[in-house]
């Protein structure tokens, strides 16, 4: 379907901002740069109200409708930090940042709230206000809570929000959006095993930290087997399992470190309350010491029933009908935008960014024909939820 004809003529700008981003990738928090950048565009917008440093290095801007006075305000969202990647794609707008790049399409995000940012401004074809929030630390940082923890919600009367995620393999000029859970929560586990180390010949007198590591890594992956419900599924995975460094001795200390997620909070608390009995179980049938550090990062993004209505109607108005998915099944990756849709009722959507490397991949790049498509859904969220 055909992309509003001044939003069409914005792209060519929104591509230049993106590849400028992602030319000067910034990590987590010390996003000062493209923060300053994103404040610098939407000042010259005429945003009515330019605030940085929410949530320690976000952005917020607040554009006013010219339909009659309203108090409403819908929130839209874009995160701006990279990811601590070599970037191997050798374009000509590559990372300059050696060790850094754009390889999730942040820059993509922020380039697409910019120009719906600078349509609204222009247009100002609502009532109430547009909140644009540009966040950083979305990878691992949870900066979408610090914003929230900031006040960011209330201080700008933000009543729904709404954000999306390129995903590669989609055709661009599509996306999809389900109702209910979307992503999986993510928590982060580190267990850390001592025993009595010695000779390798003589385990009888060592307590081995060795077997009862991997009868833990063993167990675990009964937790989703053998105690979640098949429908609601989960995934426990050790990446790490570090112990030893040579090949007679029987080591002092061992560590397990990974990750479990789960699509459900009666799940997640499930599986942790399983995680630490079968730790502490078959730690004390082995006679070893033991800590876990079992950290809960973000939870389950789930979309809210009557706000993805309301985008699916939007995104069959801008993309066709035949064109929005609805049926999309969860997945396993998690977002930080969970947060927000604790804070507030909204939707997360899946833009498509055509056949294109996977995302934290290091040939990665956004998909810039995928631009107008995004900003156009976004300017229709608040045009039509403000309608006056």
């Amino acid at each position: 379907m055909p992309v509003n004809s001044t939003i069409a003529d914005f792209a060519p700008d929104a591509q230049r901002w993106r590849r400028h981003l992602h030319a000067h990738p910034e990590l987590l928090y010390d996003v000062d740069q493209t923060a300053a950048f994103v404040a610098e565009r939407l000042r010259e917008f005429g945003c009515d109200e330019v605030r940085p440093g929410v949530g320690k290095t976000g952005v917020v801007g607040v554009i006013k409708g010219r339909k009659g006075a309203s108090a409403r305000a819908i929130g839209l969202r874009a995160d701006m930090d990279a990811l601590p990647i070599q970037e191997t794609t050798n374009l000509p707008y590559r990372s300059t940042v050696p060790g850094r790049m754009h390889a999730c399409g942040h820059d993509g995000h922020t380039a697409i709230l910019l120009g719906a940012a600078r349509y609204l401004a222009a247009t100002r074809d609502f009532a109430g206000s547009a909140v644009v929030m540009f966040q950083p630390a979305e990878e691992g940082g949870a900066g979408a809570k610090a914003m929230v923890d900031d006040g960011v919600m209330d201080a700008f009367g933000i009543e729904e929000v709404y954000a999306l995620h390129n995903y590669p393999g989609l055709p661009v000029g599509e996306i999809s959006i389900r109702k209910g859970p979307l992503m999986a929560s993510a928590d982060f586990f580190v267990v850390k095993l001592e025993g009595k180390g010695g000779h390798a010949a003589f385990p009888h007198f060592c307590v081995d930290v060795v077997v009862a590591g991997a009868q833990i890594v063993t167990a675990l992956q009964t937790i989703v087997s053998r105690s979640v419900d098949p429908i609601l599924g989960g995934v426990v995975s050790v990446a790490r399992f570090t112990a030893g460094n040579t090949d007679n001795i029987l080591p002092q200390t061992a560590e397990l470190e990974g990750t479990a997620r789960t699509l459900s909070p009666a799940t997640r608390d499930l599986v942790e309350k399983r995680f630490r009995e079968i730790v502490a179980g078959i730690a004390a049938a082995s006679g070893v010491q033991f800590t876990i550090d079992y950290r809960r990062n973000y939870p389950v993004t789930v979309n809210s029933p009557r706000q993805t209505d309301f985008v699916i109607d939007v995104a069959r108005d801008v993309f066709g009908a035949d064109n929005v998915h609805t049926e999309v099944a969860p997945v396993m990756g998690a977002e930080d935008f969970a947060f927000m849709l604790e804070a507030r009722p909204g939707a997360f959507a899946w833009l498509g960014n055509g056949d294109t490397a996977g995302l934290h991949h290091p040939g990665y790049d956004f998909n810039d024909a995928a631009l107008p498509h995004g900003m156009a859904y976004f300017a229709r969220i608040v045009e039509t939820a403000l309608a006056g």
